[in-house]
């Protein structure tokens, strides 16, 4: 029997509402969801729960003195965390530990062979959440948290986290510096939010060399990031060896993005997408997980996030 592709969503991931003058705003969820309608095939996908993510859970890349802080700054009725440029509002702990368990659940399905790979229709995102800082929108580390439970839950020894993101993940690359077991791959925007993201940054310790940052200028086009790709990440992945493989999938490198600069279309989200699929298969059975990131401008987001659900989907036969 053939694998499909995991779908997660959740009505709850609309009830993070910081104002409709927000850019990470609830009808991205709806957005994604119609994308995924229109350019996936009927039927294709297997819906997936998402849940709350465990305090003990979230604690694998977040200190309880975090933790708290977040849930207490929520209950005290404050606007934007005291870490840094992240709105809240009273449903904002409760949807940001959904956001979080959604990923677990789609690594679960992905590890018990449910499905052979999935995407997680999340918000808010997470890349720039450090272990103890909320920034960039982010409140908990979604893939972060992820990366490590598939470690620690499923057996997982060495996990790859691709961001293509137009921002930097800074927060994933803080968290997983000096550990040589997560390899993280960035293309991002420079100069752009938030300022990190150097190719002189590639880790520290015995995370040395684990870390590979590409940045790129305003104006850059898909066929270049496909360069990328082929040229720097799957070279490194080949020697790494993953044996899982997560997706930070923000879609706000797509052209006619509001807060960036970079020139992708639709299709070219398909490519990149084909090239990581090409690694998971190579090196982890397939074992994919992708979770979205950023993506602002709302007809964009739709069809660049279907193009990317539908490839997802083809490479299972769906």
């Amino acid at each position: 029997m053939t694998l499909g592709t995991g779908l997660v969503s959740d009505a709850i991931y609309k009830k993070h509402d910081t104002g409709s003058w927000h850019p990470e705003c609830p009808p991205r969820v709806d957005a994604v969801l119609h994308g995924v309608k229109k350019y996936v095939p009927e039927g294709a996908l297997v819906p997936l729960q998402a849940r709350s993510a465990t305090r003990a859970e979230l604690e694998y890349c977040h200190p309880g003195s975090y933790i708290d802080l977040v849930k207490n700054e929520v209950d005290s009725g404050r606007n934007c965390l005291s870490t840094g440029d992240t709105d809240i509002c009273p449903s904002s702990f409760d949807v940001a530990l959904v956001a979080a368990g959604g990923v677990l659940n789609a690594v679960d399905a992905v590890f018990k062979r449910e499905v052979c790979n999935a995407f997680c229709a999340v918000r808010p995102p997470g890349h720039h959440a450090t272990a103890d800082v909320g920034m960039g929108f982010c409140i908990f580390n979604n893939v972060a948290v992820a990366a490590r439970y598939a470690q620690r839950c499923h057996g997982a020894d060495r996990v790859a986290i691709v961001d293509w993101d137009v921002h930097h993940g800074n927060g994933t690359q803080d968290i997983f510096y000096e550990d040589p077991s997560v390899f993280y791959f960035s293309t991002h925007q420079s100069p752009l939010y938030p300022g990190t993201g150097a190719p002189t940054e590639t880790g520290a310790g015995k995370g040395k060399g684990a870390t590979l940052n590409v940045p790129v200028p305003a104006g850059t086009t898909g066929d270049v990031l496909a360069k990328v790709f082929t040229d720097k990440l799957m070279p490194a992945l080949d020697d790494f060896n993953p044996d899982f493989i997560l997706i930070s999938a923000g879609f706000d490198a797509r052209k006619d993005e509001p807060i960036s600069n970079l020139l992708l279309e639709d299709e070219d989200f398909g490519v990149l997408s084909s090239l990581v699929l090409e690694l998971a298969d190579r090196h982890a059975g397939g074992r994919l997980v992708s979770s979205l990131e950023g993506g602002y401008g709302l007809e964009g987001l739709a069809s660049s996030a279907g193009t990317h659900v539908k490839t997802l989907a083809a490479s299972t036969g769906g």
